[in-house]
């Protein structure tokens, strides 16, 4: 299943994906891409494996998308090597658990590069005192690999052992940035690349003048990073888990110039528009930003028209994009007020099609 995961292949397989994505963004008179590599192997920070009973025996199990056929996963080499690790020990100390491997059908892994780690086990059953009692042994055996903390999941039910996050540490141009992540919240899942996309928009940043404004900013991943380069920054995000954790990062990290609200970009856009008031605004006058700035990580759909036209108010725009195809739609309608001046691929996803493009733009 992973024969093409090797890293004699790492090399060839990027450079595929820059001359595609140098003739796909031709048209609009992009730069030559500055592109940044992965780690060849161990890059991904989460993963999620089935589970697969047969006889006295269990393993884990994906499945190939297209046909539906399913793959026996002992090892997973593109995950790190704190999830490669954990997966043997978790199946060593539940294999002969009935109480722990009864209808047991999925785990997930979250890692850190600061080397934490939290294990969800999702059950078609409701889990008991027993059940708790028994997963405390298991976190206890597993923590001689890492700080580790256990989440059960069933039907309606939650149990949390003894937290629901871990805290990553991002090397950015000489600074430690810490970063809560919640389970099932969205966070980047290469560390590495994530860490050369900040700088990248740091760079990207530095002297720059005014206020900054993004949308869709998760849990603070880049406007944390980027305050330090404007006077004030305001972010919008709709998680409320997202929105939560972004304001624990504000604390863990002393930014004092960071606000947050959870709304959506059509929501902020209408705010702007002076077309509805929020009461989640109260305390915010809109008038006094001075909006240079604005940077986009939209989700794979890209923006809408509505909040293109937005963000085509700013001098200048950071657009940050899973998803090449929906971000040279949404340049259909931006290069007729901007320009691009940087292009950059971010290889987070190694050995398949996907690749996350970097653009910045100029007001014409």
């Amino acid at each position: 299943m992973f024969s093409h995961i090797h890293p004699d292949n790492y090399q060839a397989q990027l450079d595929e994906k820059e001359t595609a994505m140098s003739a796909l963004f031709a048209p609009f008179g992009v730069p030559k891409a500055e592109v940044f590599t992965s780690e060849p192997l161990n890059y991904r920070l989460r993963a999620e494996f089935r589970v697969w009973h047969e006889g006295d025996d269990l393993y884990y199990i994906m499945f190939n998308k297209e046909t539906r056929e399913k793959y026996r996963v002992d090892h997973f080499p593109v995950a790190s090597q704190l999830i490669n690790d954990a997966m043997k020990a978790l199946l060593d100390n539940i294999r002969d658990n009935e109480i722990l491997r009864r209808k047991l059908f999925q785990v997930d892994f979250l890692s850190t590069l600061s080397g934490e780690l939290l294990v969800s086990l999702l059950y078609h059953k409701q889990l008991d005192d027993e059940w708790h009692e028994q997963a405390q042994q298991l976190k206890t055996a597993l923590s001689t690999i890492a700080p580790v903390d256990i989440i059960g999941r069933a039907r309606k039910l939650k149990i949390v052992l003894d937290k629901e996050y871990v805290t990553e540490v991002l090397n950015v141009k000489g600074k430690q940035l810490k970063y809560q992540q919640v389970e099932n919240s969205f966070t980047q899942p290469n560390g590495g690349v994530n860490e050369k996309m900040l700088a990248w928009a740091s760079d990207a940043t530095t002297n720059a003048k005014g206020d900054l404004v993004e949308l869709y900013c998760g849990n603070g991943n880049f406007s944390i990073a980027l305050a330090p380069n404007f006077d004030k920054v305001l972010a919008t995000e709709i998680s409320k888990s997202s929105v939560h954790s972004a304001q624990v990062n504000i604390k863990a990290n002393n930014i004092e110039n960071l606000d947050i609200i959870r709304m959506s970009s059509e929501e902020f856009s209408q705010a702007m528009n002076g077309e509805r008031e929020f009461r989640r605004l109260q305390g915010f006058d809109l008038s006094k930003y001075n909006y240079d700035t604005v940077l986009v990580d939209p989700p794979r759909a890209g923006m809408d028209d509505a909040s293109c036209e937005l963000v085509s108010r700013f001098k200048k725009i950071i657009y940050i994009s899973c998803n090449p195809h929906t971000l040279h739609d949404n340049l259909e309608i931006l290069c007729k007020t901007h320009k691009v001046d940087n292009f950059a691929l971010f290889d987070q996803f190694p050995y398949t099609d996907h690749i996350e493009c970097g653009v910045i733009l100029t007001r014409k």
